[in-house]
């Protein structure tokens, strides 16, 4: 698993945008940025869509106003999903990323195979990003919700 101090992976992300498909190398978005990545198992479920999404949302001008250039969530779903999902919680504020196929969560160690309920899905966690190096890394333990939210990074910062 990435840890403190360790450079991010290469990965590749995708973003639906009015402008269509855009794919984003990790390490060329997030280079010289101040970068805030939280990852939930799915999005429009439960913790996810009532708690976690949510947080961030309200938050954002908060985590603006401490240097964060960028708030990006990023779950192992599509990018339709992804942007309907930001769309739904009045995400504007936030990168909505998809991890199509969990390559690039799986690239962190971040992988949990979920089985029939969802197959390889994110852990839950909340990671801040300088310069493509890892500062903080906040991982949920399992069917946990308190160490990846909003607040707790806000905090951290």
């Amino acid at each position: 698993m990435i840890e403190q101090g360790q450079k991010l992976t290469q990965g590749l992300l995708t973003q639906l945008t009015p402008e269509g498909m855009v794919h984003h190398q990790v390490t060329d978005l997030f280079a010289g940025k101040k970068v805030l990545l939280f990852a939930v198992p799915g999005a429009f479920t439960p913790t996810c869509s009532e708690s976690h999404l949510p947080g961030y949302v309200v938050l954002a001008d908060k985590f603006k106003a401490k240097g964060v250039d960028l708030i990006a969530c990023v779950s192992v779903n599509d990018a339709f999903v992804m942007k309907a999902w930001g769309e739904a919680h009045n995400a504007s504020e936030l990168m909505m990323l998809a991890d199509g196929d969990a390559s690039f969560t799986k690239s962190l160690g971040l992988s949990m195979d979920t089985a029939s309920f969802g197959g390889v899905r994110s852990k839950r966690y909340a990671m801040i990003i300088e310069d493509g190096v890892v500062t903080q890394l906040n991982v949920e333990a399992p069917k946990e919700f308190a160490v990846s939210k909003a607040d707790v990074m806000l905090e951290a910062l």
